[in-house]
């Protein structure tokens, strides 16, 4: 598909010469005699690039820049302008201009120009897609759970997310650590600067104060030239450090001095440098208990627990199971390219009944592999990894996630159905006289909300 440019110029011929010229280049051209002509084209579609003159009747082409960036800001926009405007060229280059060209335009410089401009622009869209993406896929649309221990979670991310404190999370394995992390670094102050998320425990003792803070070329073996390290990397964002309880002593002292001075000291050099980075730690032990050991420094345990966030393992909020499988339910299904299978009161009271010692991540697993699986419409207790404990009598807190799951499969037959009592009921196998009894019974109003 041809790259397309809008072109700003109140000069007739040379609106016309550029348009010419850059169609036979393969591009596709809208031509605008002035700043308002080309705003009302650049509202009805987007351009690749915009071509602008700076001085145009009706609206000049920084007041066009200005509605550009707000338009688009992500379309690059080069300024033509003569020889005794330069100053005015220079303002646009500071209001977003990529670029500036004098006339009589050079068409050879011009396409060079061109080309690079667009090259910009793509990969300018690209990162900002890429920020979108991760935005949210750590949302709190990820974070999924409805429980108190997770509304009282929710709420202190919402605060964290607008400061840059020291954050250190606690809890097993799979309780969703990096999730809550991203969450904080995405939803505020650093959603556009780095996340850098680093398994402390993967990486050799021997490598690690390399990995963090960089080295100097010659300073061990293997250092064959200069390299930033992690906390450079993060620079103004957020660094996560998993599994912190892995590191060793000595590295514990050059974080602290990190935590301490906002410096890092590359290995084999003696320069500080400044590093503005967030900090979120992570451990699925007591460090408490490893302080007592003699295994991790007080000191150090201190200066990441400013803010700590206990998360619950999922066998202490179980009521959040029917939500977290619909969730999942969805995503692998999507990714997978089919229709989301419901799931039978069966295999949900097998999944509630579930210890869960992986937590969320082992969760997650059981309904991949079941949506891959499955060939019905619905998950049964044939397509999970467990047999039998649906079976057993549910307690008050199964019951109650159960009374939950019930409440959410009915709104959401009842949504798809666009609240359509009698295809719903239909869709349920029960009688419309049955749908409005436990429309009733679970708070379900009869009309949308």
């Amino acid at each position: 598909m041809p790259k397309s440019i809008l072109i700003a110029e109140d000069e007739q011929v040379l609106r016309e010469s550029l348009a010419e010229l850059l169609t036979q280049e393969g591009y596709e051209v809208v031509a605008a005699a002035n700043g308002k002509a080309a705003q009302a084209a650049a509202i009805e579609r987007p351009f690749d690039l915009v071509l602008s003159d700076i001085r145009m009747p009706e609206m000049d082409g920084i007041t066009l820049l200005g509605h550009l960036a707000r338009l688009a800001p992500q379309t690059p926009v080069i300024m033509l302008t003569a020889f005794g405007t330069v100053d005015s060229a220079v303002k646009a280059m500071q209001a977003g201009a990529v670029d500036y060209l004098l006339k009589p335009v050079q068409f050879e410089d011009l396409l060079l120009r061109i080309k690079r401009a667009i090259e910009h622009g793509e990969m300018a869209r690209s990162n900002q897609r890429m920020t979108d993406q991760l935005a949210a896929e750590s949302s709190f649309h990820n974070l999924v759970g409805e429980s108190a221990p997770m509304k009282r979670l929710f709420g202190l991310v919402h605060k964290l997310a607008a400061v840059k404190s020291t954050v250190l999370l606690l809890g097993e394995s799979g309780t969703g650590k990096e999730l809550f992390a991203r969450a904080i670094h995405y939803n505020g102050i650093t959603r556009d600067k780095p996340f850098v998320a680093v398994n402390c425990g993967a990486i050799p003792d021997t490598l690690i104060a390399s990995e963090l803070f960089g080295h100097r070329k010659g300073s061990f073996t293997g250092a064959t030239a200069d390299r930033a390290g992690y906390f450079e990397a993060a620079n103004g964002g957020t660094l996560f450090l998993d599994e912190i309880s892995t590191l060793p002593l000595a590295t514990q002292s050059m974080l602290l001095r990190v935590l301490e001075e906002r410096v890092v000291v590359p290995v084999g050099d003696t320069k500080p440098r400044p590093v503005d980075v967030r900090i979120i730690a992570a451990t699925n032990r007591d460090l408490r208990e490893m302080v007592a050991a003699g295994e991790f420094r007080e000191d150090l345990m201190y200066r990441l627990d400013v803010v700590k966030l206990e998360l619950p393992p999922l066998r202490q909020r179980r009521e959040d199971i029917p939500l977290l499988v619909h969730h999942f339910l969805q995503k692998y299904a999507s990714q997978m390219s089919k229709r989301a299978p419901g799931i039978t009161n069966g295999a949900m009271r097998a999944l509630l009944n579930h210890d869960w010692p992986g937590n969320i991540r082992e969760l997650e697993n059981v309904i991949e592999r079941a949506v891959i699986f499955t060939e019905g419409d619905e998950l049964s207790v044939q397509d999970l990894p467990f047999k039998g404990v649906e079976e057993s009598e549910p307690g008050e807190e199964l019951r109650e996630a159960l009374r939950q799951f019930e409440r959410q499969h009915i709104l959401y037959c009842l949504r798809r159905h666009e609240f359509d009592k009698s295809t719903t009921a239909e869709h349920l196998g029960i009688g419309l006289s049955s749908l409005y009894r436990k429309m009733d019974e679970l708070g379900i109003a009869k009309q949308p909300e």
